[in-house]
């Protein structure tokens, strides 16, 4: 008895494929499903900006990204140099 290696091999790798896609598949879907109950037990705070206040020169949240920006490019050049 012959057997063909090659379609043999196909078989293994077509199996393991499709276990493979519907693994991810049942995996999104449940992933999906959980995002959906966590948000409906617990959902996210509604937190509304308050744009006219973080536009102004000096503000407290325009201070703390200069800083940031400050800090970012002092620790370049100390590293880079």
């Amino acid at each position: 008895m012959e057997v063909n290696l090659v379609v043999e091999g196909m078989k293994f790798m077509l199996l393991g494929m499709t276990t493979v896609l519907l693994f991810l598949i049942l995996m999104i879907f449940m992933m999906s499903l959980m995002s959906k109950i966590i948000l409906k037990y617990f959902p996210e705070p509604q937190i509304v900006p308050n744009a006219s206040a973080a536009n102004k020169p000096g503000s407290n949240a325009t201070q703390k990204k200069i800083a940031a920006i400050t800090a970012a490019i002092l620790h370049h050049k100390q590293v880079n140099s």
